[in-house]
């Protein structure tokens, strides 16, 4: 008896919560009983009578549990219509609002980085790439500027021309007629590596010379070419081991590794400091009369004439031993050069 009065308390408030659907429980298994008992207990028609009334009060039980059901969804999808999808717009609106902060706040850390270490060719390649996009200035301090007359220097001017700007260069290169820094170069080179470069090239003391000799002639090559270029070469009698490329938006400071690098952003502490450093070293340095590219104009294919008179004119003349031959190499290098990174 106790284990029936507990079943029944437990059965009880569920009952009474589905009243609806108990009573149509209960009338169905009754009516389903009384369907099979045999016509001495229940006339047939009794069952058929029985059957009818109770098939039409478990419809409205049903009803009534569809229409007690709808009137407790209302409200949930009141909430739902008018809450959530509601709001969906502003929440989207909101998810837009915090990926442009995400993007803010990585610019942002960007910013405040000092240097990012670059470990790769292609990393090294990419954020050339970057400073050269739409840069109105360019500074390179380095041994001979085989990458500048190779790539940089060429795509910057081709980018002013096309959106008809001005562009400003500088560049400080080892002075080519100075042999104790060519040697200086040349040696470091080759005790770095003793195999040819991407160039195809070893480094000697007359490939050093010749190098720098070729920057000052694709210097005065490109100016004579394009109205808008404001261009500077220096030479320095000492030599470095880093090389400085320096635009607008960011500083690439390379080595003699191909896949290490560093890069600092414009506004940070360092490319602040690295662009006050090149700008005093480029005033030190000795000046290459650029202002007298008129003098001498170079034709498309310089001649060795040509080459020779504009290096005696701006007092940095070849060597006397250069004959045609090396003349020939010299303007090759000028404007045919060999990206030394072979990208």
């Amino acid at each position: 008896m106790a284990r029936f009065t507990a079943a029944l308390k437990q059965v009880t408030p569920w009952a009474a919560q589905n009243a609806d659907g108990a009573i149509a429980l209960v009338l169905a298994v009754v009516i389903g009983v009384l369907g099979i008992m045999p016509n001495e207990v229940v006339p047939t028609e009794v069952q058929t009578q029985l059957v009818n009334a109770a098939t039409l009060v478990i419809m409205a039980l049903v009803a009534t549990a569809l229409l007690r059901d709808r009137v407790r969804q209302a409200p949930l999808e009141k909430t739902v219509t008018s809450g959530a999808l509601a709001e969906l717009p502003a929440r989207l609106a909101r998810l837009d609002e915090i990926e442009t902060l995400a993007n803010s706040t990585r610019k942002a850390l960007d910013a405040l980085q000092l240097v990012r270490v670059l470990a790769s060719k292609h990393e090294i390649a990419q954020s050339h790439a970057e400073a050269r996009r739409d840069t109105p200035r360019w500074s390179f301090k380095g041994g001979t500027g085989t990458y500048l007359r190779a790539v940089t220097l060429p795509e910057c001017v081709a980018a002013a021309r096309r959106d008809k700007r001005h562009l400003t260069v500088r560049v400080e290169i080892i002075d080519p007629t100075d042999a104790e820094v060519c040697e200086t170069y040349a040696h470091y080179r080759r005790s770095l590596s003793d195999s040819p470069d991407a160039t195809g090239e070893t480094w000697t003391t007359d490939r050093a010379r010749k190098e720098s000799y070729a920057t000052i002639l694709a210097a005065f090559w490109h100016r004579q070419r394009y109205g808008l270029l404001d261009i500077g070469v220096g030479l320095s009698s000492t030599m470095t081991t880093f090389r400085w490329d320096l635009s607008a938006t960011r500083l690439i400071m390379t080595v003699e590794d191909p896949n290490m690098a560093m890069t600092a952003l414009a506004g940070t502490f360092y490319y602040e400091n690295c662009d006050t450093e090149l700008r005093l070293s480029f005033e030190q340095a000795r000046r290459v009369p650029l202002e007298a590219y008129k003098k001498v104009p170079l034709s498309d294919e310089p001649t060795i004439e040509e080459v020779q008179e504009l290096f005696e004119r701006i007092g940095v003349p070849l060597p006397k031993a250069y004959n045609g031959r090396d003349v020939v190499d010299i303007a090759r290098k000028a404007l045919r050069a060999v990206d030394p990174y072979g990208s």
